[in-house]
């Protein structure tokens, strides 16, 4: 089946910015509040959303195979458990809608009052309910920059590194949509000069650069996913803010890895850029360095040019662009992890996550973590009202965005902005 909403002659009759991250050739999926307090399932053109269950209600999707209730849900997991065909014939149908030659809807103010909102008008939702959420460890820049910190500078990569997509299980239910604060978490952890650990706030907060993928329903309990199939089960990608608290994990990830120092909070962008918004943009990633199993083992361009930056901006002061760099970059790619994670008979659900793990470059402005571009809190970065920076600090705000773009096609995802707040107190009764 074509994808006719990637058409880049396609115009739309909504009035919309040549820099929007979300031009018609998008149509990415979220979950919104509307003006009316009425939560649904939505699509997003410039800076208006559309509220799908209305345009579903309209008659505007009849034709295409969907229940009446599929988008006047609280989460896409029952729409992305419909599987690739339908998300097609739904992007495609809204490309039709607002397509500038298309008078159905145009002309229709009463439909269009309906349907319509503006971004003031709207509160973003968790676009799904994760169930289960994996984290993997999949930029091989990254991997030897931590390697090289604490471990052996000339043995950086543990053996097992180039074999497998190294990935860990995290926790769900603190996966939240951006603009949420997060608190500074509590944990153990172990001062240089002590033979034993104290207990308070963590002094070395951090964000990690990520994008997150997004499955449907795949595979029953001991059946493998094949790599050639991996990209069917894929529904999409968010931008993703893996907060860390570096000292706690310090301390506690030998010998089992990460815990308290990760759980505490994930921020995403809450629209989900599709994999067929994304496909003019594919590219070959980083070419393995051994030779892998047969199940590991990618053809194609499975990768995605996908720019991507993040910011600091103190609660007072001006935005700081940190790093860039580009999902690109990843030695691990997507097929592969979801062949990996699967390949022991591990079924996958609709709206499970999995995560990139850091993206980081070749080079220092290309770092995405504070801890890789402070280098552990030994080079701090000064920033534009004078202040420096070893980790972050409360009230400060952490903004990440990412977009495609080639020959005067862009393909955004917006942004994933969150402030940390200090130590959680609680109310005094």
């Amino acid at each position: 089946m074509p994808i006719t909403a990637n058409d880049p002659n396609r115009k739309t009759w909504l009035e919309t910015s040549e820099t929007t991250d979300f031009p018609i050739q998008n149509i990415p999926f979220g979950v919104f509040l509307t003006r009316d307090d009425v939560i649904t399932i939505g699509s997003r053109i410039g800076d208006f959303a559309i509220d799908l269950g209305a345009l579903h209600q309209l008659g505007y999707f009849d034709g295409i195979p969907l229940t009446d209730d599929i988008f006047l849900q609280d989460t896409l997991n029952d729409f992305i458990s419909d599987g690739k065909k339908t998300w097609r014939l739904v992007r495609n149908r809204i490309a039709e809608i607002f397509d500038a030659n298309n008078e159905k809807l145009r002309d229709n103010q009463e439909h269009r009052n309906r349907v319509l909102f503006t971004l003031d008008e709207i509160e973003m939702q968790m676009p799904v309910q994760v169930g289960d959420y994996t984290d993997f460890y999949s930029s091989k820049e990254h991997a030897t920059n931590v390697g090289t910190m604490f471990r052996d500078p000339d043995n950086a990569l543990l053996p097992n590194w180039l074999h497998i997509p190294v990935g860990y299980h995290g926790r769900s239910s603190s996966i939240i949509p951006s603009g949420i604060p997060v608190h500074r978490p509590k944990g153990q952890t172990k001062p240089k000069d002590s033979d034993t650990p104290v207990f308070g706030p963590s002094k070395r907060v951090d964000f990690e650069v990520e994008m997150a993928f997004i499955t449907t329903d795949a595979n029953p309990l001991g059946e493998p996913i094949p790599i050639d199939e991996a990209e069917e089960y894929i529904f999409g990608m968010v931008l993703f803010n893996d907060w860390s608290a570096r000292d706690i994990q310090t301390w506690e990830y030998v010998p089992l890895g990460p815990f308290l120092a990760k759980n505490f909070a994930s921020s995403i962008s809450p629209w989900i850029v599709t994999l067929d918004a994304l496909e003019p943009f594919r590219t070959e990633g980083p070419k393995p360095e051994k030779e892998l199993f047969p199940y590991l083992q990618s053809t194609g361009k499975r990768s995605f040019d996908i720019n991507l930056e993040v910011s600091l901006k103190p609660e007072h002061s001006e935005e700081n662009l940190l790093a860039k760099t580009n999902f690109k970059n990843m030695y691990w790619n997507m097929s592969q992890q979801l062949a990996h994670h699967t390949v022991n008979g591990c079924p996958v659900n609709s709206g499970d996550m999995m995560a990139s793990g850091t993206i980081s470059g070749k080079t220092p402005d290309s770092y995405g973590s504070m801890l890789e571009l402070t280098w552990k809190g030994e080079k701090p970065i000064k920033l534009k009202d004078g202040s420096e920076r070893k980790f972050i600090e409360d009230h400060d705000t952490i903004i990440m965005r990412g977009y495609c773009e080639s020959k005067g096609r862009r393909i955004g995802f917006g942004e994933v902005s969150s402030k940390l707040l200090p130590v959680f107190e609680p109310k005094k009764k």
